[in-house]
C-alpha cells in the first residue's frame, strides 16, 4: 500500500508517543485464509491509562501495510508474522539502533552473548519490542 510521507511521519510520531523500548505489542490473529497464504492480524499495546490502544491504523501506514476489517493484511506463511510486524515497527522507529531497556531486555545482542544491561545502545532497533499472541 502506497501512503504519503507525511502520513508515515504522523504514524511515526504518534507510535513514539506511545511504544517504548521495552514494551509489548499484542498481536491478534482475526482471520486466515482458506490457502494459509494470507492473515487478518492486529496490533495493541497497552496506554498510560493502563487500557488497549489499537495501532493498526499507525503500523499499516509505518511499514506499508493494507488495512483489512479487522486488523492489517499480512501475507506469507512458515514463520511468526506478528513477531516479524512487531520487529518491522522496531526497525521504522529505531532505524539506528536502540537503547538497551536494561534488565529485562529483549534484544537480541543479549541471546547472542552480550551480558552488559548498562546504558549502550543496540545496533538493531528491531528488536525494541517484544511480541506476543493474544
Amino acid at each position: 500500500m502506497r501512503y504519503t510521507k507525511q502520513e508515515q511521519q504522523e504514524a511515526r510520531d504518534a507510535l513514539a508517543k506511545v511504544l517504548k523500548p521495552g514494551d509489548t505489542v499484542y498481536c491478534v490473529l482475526r482471520h486466515v485464509s482458506r490457502s494459509g497464504m494470507m492473515r487478518h492480524i492486529s496490533f495493541f499495546c497497552i496506554g498510560t491509562d493502563q487500557k488497549p490502544v489499537q495501532l493498526d491504523w499507525y503500523v499499516a501506514r509505518l511499514i506499508g501495510l493494507t488495512e483489512a476489517d479487522p486488523g492489517l493484511k499480512v501475507g506469507g506463511c512458515g514463520m511468526d508474522m506478528g513477531f516479524h510486524i512487531v520487529y518491522s515497527i522496531g526497525r521504522a522507529l529505531f532505524p539506528n539502533g536502540v537503547p538497551c531497556s536494561g534488565a529485562g531486555c529483549q534484544s537480541n545482542d543479549h541471546n547472542n552473548g552480550d551480558r552488559d544491561y548498562t546504558a549502550h545502545t543496540h545496533t538493531d532497533g528491531g528488536y525494541a519490542f517484544r511480541s506476543v499472541w493474544f
